[in-house]
């Protein structure tokens, strides 16, 4: 595993925003193994998981594994979504698609949350994966930089551990219903090649450009 070597200042150390920001930044790819949670009431109704790999600029591939295989991919240009079982893959525009701006996908392209979160609050939340960690509430900020409006406004919160590392992200989709992701065994500066990034359909395969389907990570809004 490569590790980023990092200097933080006094001020830095106490702060684990600073320091997820200091441990991010700098790394130019990243892969982490997955769980995936599907929630409606409070209640997990399902759950995937797999191996995503992130690599700049804005690049990003989720391999899930269980309960079956597919994959989400983001080339740069396009968002897409590959299921082996149905022999299709959908393509959208990355731009379209609201995954392009969360605290997942700015993984890709710089870790500066004033540029992403138009707020940014701490929060207590209850049943912390790990602990001695810390959870933070985040509204996204609109294309234009300013708090997104509507259903869009709900906030998505994180949590890091003291050491600034990235264990859980949830996100409220409305009517009860929310997708919550928990990462473990971060590698910093894994050597990946390009070519992960692109995706050549099979022989067979049909494209389909339009909404992505509903699964973990790829919801448009």
């Amino acid at each position: 595993m490569l590790c980023v070597v990092y200097r933080a200042s006094a001020e830095a150390t106490t702060d684990p925003l600073r320091l997820f920001e200091l441990r991010y930044q700098p790394a130019r790819s990243l892969s982490v193994i997955f769980l995936e949670r599907f929630l409606e009431n409070g209640q997990v109704m399902r759950e995937e998981a797999g191996k995503a790999y992130f690599l700049r600029p804005g690049k990003m591939r989720w391999e899930y594994e269980k309960p079956e295989k597919n994959l989400f991919l983001v080339d740069g240009k396009y968002a897409w979504f590959y299921a082996p079982a149905d022999r299709t893959v959908t393509r959208v525009p990355a731009d379209k698609s609201e995954d392009w701006r969360t605290p997942i996908a700015f993984l890709t392209s710089g870790v500066k949350l004033s540029r992403i979160c138009a707020r940014l609050e701490r929060e207590t939340w209850e049943g912390a994966s790990q602990p001695n960690s810390f959870a933070y509430s985040c509204i996204l900020k609109s294309q234009d930089g300013s708090s997104t409006a509507g259903n869009e406004s709900r906030p998505i919160y994180f949590e890091i551990t003291g050491k600034g590392e990235l264990t859980r992200l949830k996100m409220d989709e409305g009517a009860g219903q929310g997708l919550e992701f928990s990462f473990r065994q971060w590698e910093w500066n894994p050597p990946l090649d390009k070519s992960m990034f692109i995706f050549d359909p099979p022989p067979g395969v049909a494209i389909v450009n339009g909404l992505l389907p509903e699964v973990a990570g790829t919801r448009p809004r």
